[in-house]
């Protein structure tokens, strides 16, 4: 009795002691900074917000986060050029490096390329900690304005334990995707960033950030893509495949300079017209040809060279033997990706690697 009398004060002795202790760990906020680049979020009426200006329209903000701001750029999301890419890339990585105690980024982005500019940060961002990217589709001078809704969210996952590890993620309208897979699914309507055919990574509602899944494919921590050093981007274009769909246009960007071409193909990786002997100028050139798809979702196959087409002409067969198949990212996508990986590399079968990695 003597000895189960002095385990209760002990359990009852711990538990105390750990409840104050679980309440101070709970009432620390993160630290949060807010990078911002323009866009549609900060555009008002008569002048842009600042980066100040922005946390300072949401309500109750420091309620969720210990805030930090600062301003990187401030146009629209098609006016940031791949050089700023890199800098703002950099500046993040900077940013964790020598601020260990901070929880996470939130990157303030226009809509129109915010897919691609997220998509960047998942491959280059160097940590574990999450990068949030978030925008708005109404300015601050429109009647339901967004902006700052969302931002409180971005705020709030950058801020959560549970968002570490899951890359860089597209917070708007309390929903959370991965900056691999959402994409722009409408041009005007507020609930536009969407993931087809996989779903949202989690939802941000009034008692917290919730998950349902995680990303598989390698980033941020995990990746392979240094930026140190690095201070132009390879050009890659894409190219759209359509009915009888002329291959001068391949040829033509091939003659301009580019190092890469996707196409965005029809279906599962189809051709039209004279593009596949354009495809094979190209290969013949050293440009690499990663073929997407235009439907909006779905998979392009790896496809090996089968015995049976040895004899086809010889255009179709270098078509064949030297395409990589982007799998399921989409054609802006699998740019940036093949941008990266010709900072590393002039292998076909690496960059096939990569694209089955990422």
């Amino acid at each position: 009795m003597e000895r189960l009398a002095r385990a209760s004060i002990v359990i009852l002795v711990v538990v105390l002691a750990a409840g104050p202790l679980r309440a101070a760990q709970e009432g620390v906020l993160g630290r949060v900074r807010l990078i911002a680049t323009g866009g549609t979020i900060s555009n008002r009426d008569g002048g842009r917000l600042t980066a100040k200006e922005l946390v300072e329209l949401v309500p109750n903000l420091t309620n969720y986060a210990q805030v930090e701001a600062e301003q990187f750029a401030n146009v629209s999301s098609s006016r940031l050029t791949l050089k700023q890419w890199l800098q703002l890339s950099q500046r993040v990585n900077h940013v964790f490096t020598e601020d260990p105690g901070l929880a996470g980024v939130v990157v303030t982005s226009g809509t129109d390329t915010l897919e691609e500019t997220a998509y960047f940060l998942h491959l280059t961002v160097r940590s574990e900690r999450p990068v949030v990217v978030v925008g708005a589709m109404r300015n601050p001078s429109t009647l339901g304005y967004e902006g700052a809704a969302n931002l409180q969210q971005a705020f709030r996952v950058a801020a959560a334990p549970q968002s570490r590890g899951k890359g860089t993620l597209v917070v708007l309208n309390g929903e959370i995707n991965s900056a691999r897979e959402v994409t722009k699914t409408d041009s005007l309507r507020l609930h536009t960033f969407a993931t087809r055919g996989y779903g949202v990574l989690g939802l941000v509602d009034r008692d917290g950030v919730v998950y349902y899944r995680n990303v598989l494919r390698r980033h941020t921590y995990r990746s392979e893509f240094d930026l140190a050093g690095i201070t132009e981007l390879p050009r890659v274009d894409v190219i759209l495949v359509y009915q009888g769909a002329s291959g001068d246009l391949i040829e033509s960007v091939v003659n301009a300079g580019a190092r890469g071409i996707v196409v965005a193909a029809a279906g599962a990786g189809a051709t039209s017209g004279t593009q596949n002997e354009a495809i094979a100028y190209a290969h013949k050139r050293g440009v690499f040809t990663i073929m997407s798809t235009r439907t909006g979702s779905g998979r392009v196959m790896p496809r090996q060279l089968q015995t049976s087409e040895q004899g086809m002409p010889e255009s179709r067969r270098l078509s064949v033997a030297h395409r990589v198949a982007a799998q399921d990212l989409a054609p802006l996508k699998a740019r940036i990706l093949l941008m990266l990986a010709l900072t590393r590399t002039n292998d076909v079968a690496e960059i096939r690697r990569m694209f089955s990695e990422y």
